[in-house]
């Protein structure tokens, strides 16, 4: 197993700059944020370490060439947009820079692509997974035919300050059964996100043993639960004032269980922290003290 971080949190460097930090800090692979040129309003959105639009042999080739001369790999490519958006152009949009990532993809001799399925807010679960069936098995096929895994991270984003207007509709076991009964195709799998079961009440530790078979990337992300917000709150507030997003090692995580269950079936790719916690961003010096707490902790699980 190898021990990475998602690129998205270091939207003032370039690729060059983080694969050096990477490599001097002992990490081992790169989950590199790839989104269209230009700005968002999402937080942690719109940053793009790699140019998958207009990437091509020559430019894959100097990209792998810099990553070997630091021992560093590429976990996936990273890009998580709202595929099932109500807005058809912009939903057109997203997925046709998805399938950008599916295209670079092999030209960088990377197996996964990272995304969201997506979902329009105004319908529920089971309306969204009505437009899944329709929307997600021809990016499914697409990728497919080019040797590529899908792996969907289980984030609901509810939170309108990182994601104006959108969810992720994969959110909880019952519906990636339901996913996987749509799409059965052995190319379509899970980003395993321990941090966003904590706050639903989801044990985070059984899924991996209920889902081995798709468990193809894992995010090391950490939840604390202010409880006096939980208490004002309830669990109909949606954890939006009461979850609070860590690094490893500072909320409930049990990340000596989640290790323990991801060796007994057999994973052996990528913990790949995802730096979303806001007392280690107001700097990038903040950001890499982050990274470093969080290698601290999960490092010694790593072999």
């Amino acid at each position: 197993m190898k021990l990475g971080f998602l690129t998205a949190a270091f939207p003032g460097m370039d690729l060059k700059q983080v694969a050096a930090f990477a490599a001097e800090n002992g990490f081992g692979m790169l989950e590199v944020a790839c989104w269209p040129a230009g700005k968002s309003d999402r937080r942690y959105g719109g940053v793009s370490h790699i140019d998958v639009a207009n990437l091509d042999q020559a430019g894959a080739r100097e990209i792998n060439a810099l990553l070997a001369d630091h021992r560093l790999e590429i976990s996936s490519l990273a890009y998580y947009p709202n595929p099932l958006d109500p807005d058809p152009a912009h939903r057109e949009e997203v997925i046709g820079h998805l399938k950008k990532l599916i295209d670079a993809a092999p030209l960088l001799g990377v197996e996964l692509v990272g995304t969201f399925v997506g979902a329009d807010q105004s319908k529920s679960a089971d309306q969204n997974l009505e437009q899944f069936d329709h929307v997600w098995p021809p990016i499914v096929r697409y990728a497919k035919e080019r040797g590529v895994k899908i792996v969907i991270e289980n984030c609901p984003m509810l939170w309108g300050d990182t994601w104006p207007g959108g969810r992720n509709v994969a959110y909880s076991p019952a519906i990636w059964k339901r996913m996987f009964e749509v799409i059965p195709d052995d190319n379509f799998g899970l980003n395993y996100d321990p941090s966003h079961l904590v706050w639903q009440m989801i044990d985070h530790v059984r899924p991996i043993h209920e889902f081995k078979d798709r468990i193809w990337h894992v995010h090391a992300k950490d939840m604390a639960i202010d409880r006096e917000l939980l208490y004002q709150d309830g669990v109909l507030g949606a954890g939006i004032r009461w979850a609070i997003p860590r690094l490893p090692g500072l909320g409930e995580v049990k990340w000596d269980q989640v290790m323990a269950a991801l060796y007994a079936i057999g994973y052996d790719h990528v913990v790949s922290i995802e730096h979303e916690d806001r007392a280690f961003e107001e700097t990038e010096e903040l950001v890499k003290r982050g990274f470093y707490l969080s290698r601290d902790v999960l490092m010694p699980y790593i072999v």
